[in-house]
C-alpha cells in the first residue's frame, strides 16, 4: 500500500498535472469504488463541470478540492492516477476516467480494485471513517517529539503496531515503520509506554528524517508504484533493513531479521536494536 511518500509524491505530480482543470464529464467501469455519493450516476453528474482547484494530502488519502466538493480518493493496494489525451488507448484494470474540457482525461487505474472515492461537501471530511480520528501529520511542525511522546505514554501495544496505527500518526506504513525503528535504534516489540523521553525524541526524528529523505527521492517502488507522470521513485535503493532478511545489517553487519508484529512482516537488527536494553520502566 502507498505510504506517506509515495501519496506525497502523487499528490504532488497530480497538483501539477491537473489543478485548474475543468471536469467535462466522468466515467465510472467499475461502480463499486464509489462509496459517497452511493450512486455511480449521480457521482458522475456531480463531478462534471467543477474545476479542480488543487490537489492536497491527509495521510494516505488524496483530496480533490473541485468547487463546492471534496473528493477523497484512497488508492488503497495498487492504485494509481495517469493523465491521458482522449485518444489514447484506454488500458485494462482503468475503473474511473475524468475527462477533462480540453481534451485530456486522468484515468485511475486498480489491478486489486481496493481503491476508493467519496464526493462529499467542503468541511464534511469527518464523515471518512479513517480521516475522522487520524492523527498529526509527521511532516508538519505540529509534530513534536513531545507530541509523540504524549500520545505513546500509556500505551501498551507494541510500537511497530502502533506506528501502522493511522489514529497515533498519519502516513506511516509497514515499509517506514522498519525504517523509522532501525535508525531510532529502537526494538519493534517494545510498548509505547516503555519510551522515555530520549527515546522518544530519537524516534520522532527517525520518522521526519526517514519520511522527508523518502519524498525527496519520490518514493518507494517496492512492487507497482509509479507517480502521475508513471514514473517510480527511487527511495527503495536507501532501505536500510525493510525486505533485506538475512542480509548484513549496514550498521553492524549481523543478519536482519524477519518477524511478524501485529500480523506484519517486519523487519529488525537484533543487536542495532536489541530489546534487552530497555527496561519496562523506560530506562535504558
Amino acid at each position: 500500500m502507498p505510504e506517506l511518500p509515495e501519496v506525497e509524491t502523487v499528490r504532488q505530480s497530480l497538483q501539477a498535472l491537473v489543478a485548474g482543470k475543468t471536469i467535462r464529464n466522468a466515467t465510472v467501469h467499475l461502480p463499486r469504488l464509489i462509496r459517497t455519493p452511493d450512486d455511480a450516476e449521480q457521482f458522475a453528474l456531480m463531478v462534471g463541470g467543477q474545476r479542480i482547484e488543487r490537489v492536497s494530502r491527509r495521510g494516505k488519502f488524496l483530496l480533490f478540492e473541485i468547487g463546492s466538493y471534496t473528493l477523497v480518493s484512497h488508492m488503497r493496494m495498487e492504485g494509481r492516477y495517469g493523465l491521458y489525451t482522449a485518444s489514447d488507448p484506454v488500458e485494462k484494470h482503468t475503473h474511473v476516467i475524468f475527462h477533462f474540457t480540453d481534451g485530456t482525461e486522468l484515468r485511475y487505474k486498480d489491478v486489486r480494485q481496493f481503491g476508493t472515492f467519496d464526493l462529499l461537501p467542503k468541511g464534511d471530511l469527518a464523515s471518512i471513517p479513517g480521516l475522522r480520528s487520524i492523527g498529526p501529520e509527521p511532516l508538519d511542525a505540529e509534530f513534536t517529539p513531545e507530541v509523540l511522546q504524549q500520545r505513546l505514554k500509556k500505551r501498551t501495544g507494541k510500537i511497530k503496531a502502533l506506528l501502522l496505527d493511522q489514529r497515533l500518526v498519519a502516513g506511516i506504513g509497514n515499509i517506514y515503520a522498519d525504517e523509522a525503528l532501525f535508525q531510532a535504534g529502537l526494538h519493534p516489540e517494545l510498548t509505547g509506554r516503555q519510551l522515555n523521553k530520549q527515546h522518544a525524541a530519537r524516534l520522532h526524528q527517525a520518522i521526519v528524517n526517514v519520511l522527508a529523505a523518502s519524498v525527496e527521492a519520490g518514493g518507494s517502488s517496492v512492487k507497482s508504484y509509479v507517480n502521475g507522470y508513471g514514473k517510480a521513485g527511487g527511495y527503495q535503493f536507501q532501505l536500510k533493513v525493510y525486505g533485506k532478511a538475512r542480509q548484513p545489517c549496514p550498521q553492524c553487519g549481523t543478519s536482519i531479521e524477519k518477524i511478524r508484529v501485529a500480523g506484519r512482516g517486519t523487519h529488525f537488527c537484533p543487536t542495532c536494536q536489541p530489546v534487552r536494553r530497555h527496561k519496562i520502566n523506560g530506562t535504558r
